[in-house]
């Protein structure tokens, strides 16, 4: 089926996908008509799937009856604390089954739920809360160490609540557990009513801070309308993919069972991953860390049919020397984004798992998803993000922002759509140079091609500019990639007296593979010009190091040049 017919058939009016167009800040807006109209309501219906297991971790395990019990419960306790509509609530803690209790006990309260990055450091987490002006945190007992010396310097921090805390903490400090018990308790905690607060679609939801590899992390403030934007375009993807096989989309999601290995702070992971698997009705598998042979331990024992994240994870699963002892047939599907990833690596996916790859492009701005690829479009279109959902635009833009750039020609991504934050918290300078008339300007560089999908070539800021000579970092890395040897890789600039800079490269190797710096050289100048060979590699024994967006810290691998 062709793309104009799939978009029409689940677009049409009646139909799951129907779009209507309503005002968004002055702005004209395509939303889908059937989306939940906030995270309270999106709670109260997945609430119908009863005893079915929502979370699991370790040998706990929720179902999503006990999850709408605790997040009744303490969304009470919030209540009696004062905490109400507008007001901010922080939340740092590694992937618990309390995150999601916790993230939608406040938003169904018409507070601000600020989820802090908990890869931070102590300085930087203090930052957020300042930032924020959050009143009241979450935090596990790692973060609780991290930051329990500041409390008292916080002074609009009224309360800090503490789960998984081996001794009482203290001062500002209660433990969760004191206000609605462990995991195992929640099954039996009263069956309270539903939290009673006027949320409008378009009301304030969510800060997500960015991913700040240059300057401090701005906050991203998202709508209720932005985060379950994701249900639906995360369906809708789904079954433009089946339709443009011949299948028939089945009128009940099937029932399916994820190990979510990215970090819940992150809309990736919160928007995209965990509205969508909630509406579906998923089982949720949560890691403490990763480790591929634990990885591989739980897919086994638990018929996980999706995982993914990065590239990275992808590629350790396929590299690993113990995987043949492990069955893995249940994986249906491995997705990643936050990363460009190797062609290769979508055929090896397909080839060696009998999964479908997945990605798309989005980021915090977005509150995740804007555009999707999958299966056999993948397949087909290895360098490709995909292409954008029924209610997002796209355009191309010359990097002064004055004029669109036609098909095919590289330029500044900006995207439109209900999935756009409001803008950046506390920080209108920046909201009016990246928010122009509910379009983003993205800093990515990109391009469309003829039938819409788009294609991410660099940051604007990663672009290697040689004598003039614009390189993009992606094009050689997926050249890279394409070497057997390669399981990690990026470019960057180095300075360059007469040309301004150079290209160079820092690679990870699969285990046991062995490449030298002349052999890369010789097989990137076979394959693109001259001038984007990379003037010198440097090889690194572990993979290389990204934030918690799945983004490579180029700005840490040019001190090895």
């Amino acid at each position: 089926m062709s793309l104009e017919q799939a978009r029409a058939l689940l677009t049409a009016p009646g139909a799951r996908f129907e779009m209507e167009t309503v005002e968004i800040r002055g702005v004209p807006t395509r939303v889908w008509k059937n989306a939940p109209p906030s995270l309270a309501a999106l709670q109260q219906l997945v609430r119908a799937y009863g005893e079915r297991v929502f979370t699991i971790y370790e040998d706990e395990r929720v179902t999503y009856e006990a999850n709408y019990r605790a997040v009744c419960h303490l969304a009470g306790k919030l209540a009696e604390m004062g905490v109400g509509k507008g007001d901010r609530v922080a939340l740092a803690m590694r992937n618990l089954p309390e995150w999601p209790t916790i993230f939608f006990a406040i938003a169904s309260l018409g507070a601000i739920v600020v989820p802090l990055n908990a890869w931070w450091t102590g300085g930087e987490l203090e930052y957020g809360l300042r930032d924020s002006g959050a009143r009241l945190l979450f935090v596990d007992a790692e973060r609780h160490e991290r930051l329990k010396h500041c409390y008292e310097d916080l002074a609009g921090l009224d309360r800090v609540v503490v789960s998984r805390a081996g001794d009482a903490p203290g001062g500002k400090a209660v433990r969760l557990e004191a206000l609605i018990g462990r995991t195992a308790d929640w099954a039996a905690l009263p069956d309270i009513s539903f939290p009673q607060a006027e949320i409008a679609p378009d009301d304030d939801a969510t800060i997500f801070y960015t991913s700040g590899t240059t300057g401090s992390p701005k906050g991203a403030l998202g709508t209720h309308r932005n985060i379950v934007t994701n249900i639906l375009s995360g369906g809708y993807s789904a079954a433009r993919t089946l339709l443009r096989r011949g299948e028939t989309p089945p009128a009940v999601p099937d029932h399916k069972t994820s190990l979510l290995v990215i970090p819940l702070f992150h809309v990736t992971a919160c928007s995209a991953g965990l509205m969508s698997m909630m509406a579906a009705g998923a089982t949720i598998v949560f890691m403490r860390r990763w480790d591929t042979v634990q990885a591989m331990e739980i897919i086994q024992r638990e018929r996980v049919n999706m995982t993914g994240g990065v590239p990275t994870i992808a590629w350790q699963l396929l590299e690993h020397p113990e995987r043949h002892n492990y069955d893995l047939s249940s994986l249906e599907s491995i997705a990643y984004g936050g990363a460009p990833s190797a062609p290769e690596l979508v055929k090896r996916i397909h080839e060696e798992f009998g999964a479908l790859p997945g990605n798309g492009w989005g980021m915090t701005e977005t509150m995740a998803t804007v555009t999707s690829h999958s299966a056999e479009d993948y397949l087909a279109r290895p360098t490709s993000a995909g292409l954008p959902v029924a209610t997002a635009d796209l355009k191309i833009m010359t990097l002064e922002g004055d004029r669109e750039l036609p098909v095919g020609e590289v330029g500044e991504l900006w995207a439109r759509g209900p999935m756009i934050v409001k803008g950046y918290w506390n920080k209108p300078e920046a909201t009016a140079e990246t928010f122009v008339d509910g379009w983003v300007r993205t800093g990515d560089l990109a391009r469309l091609d003829e039938e819409g999908f788009l294609y991410i070539v660099d940051r604007a800021k990663d672009m290697v500019i040689r004598g003039g000579e614009n390189i993009y970092s992606s094009e050689v890395e997926d050249v890279l990639y394409a070497h057997p040897a390669v399981t990690d890789c990026a470019l960057v600039g180095i300075p360059h007296k007469i040309l301004g800079e150079e290209p160079a490269a820092v690679v990870h190797l699969a285990p046991g593979a062995e490449a030298s710096e002349a052999e890369l050289q010789d097989w990137v100048r076979a394959r693109i010009a001259a001038f984007k060979v990379p003037v010198a590699i440097r090889f690194v024994e572990a993979t290389l190091p990204r934030n918690a967006n799945g983004k490579i810290l180029k700005t840490e691998l040019k001190g090895l040049f």
